[in-house]
């Protein structure tokens, strides 16, 4: 099993109230790839970090494969999720993919 893990950090010219919507919209973007994506065993998305965090929401999804992992970055609705409700509002994204 292969782990992909992903911490984001919000652009800084949000407010607060922006900042709450857009982290609701992209956990529910990513959460609703669960079972549309072959070889995607588990996704969660954590948006409610303690104080001492310095990211604003992880990523932790679980595939059967790295070869699952390669496709998964890839597939349509993945990329649509990604480029939709991610990437125009993150700074800075860092990324653990291990096997398990």
């Amino acid at each position: 099993m292969i782990k992909h893990v992903i911490l984001w950090t919000l652009k800084d010219e949000y407010s607060k109230e922006q900042k709450e919507k857009i982290l609701a919209e992209m956990k529910e973007a990513l959460e609703n790839l669960a079972g549309q994506i072959p070889g995607l065993l588990d996704i969660k998305v954590y948006t409610k970090g303690l104080p001492s965090s310095n990211a604003d929401v992880m990523l932790d999804s679980s595939f059967i494969s790295e070869e699952a992992l390669k496709n998964y970055a890839v597939h349509p609705i993945h990329v649509e999720a990604a480029n939709t409700k991610v990437r125009p509002f993150t700074a800075s994204r860092s990324c653990l993919d291990f096997e398990v």
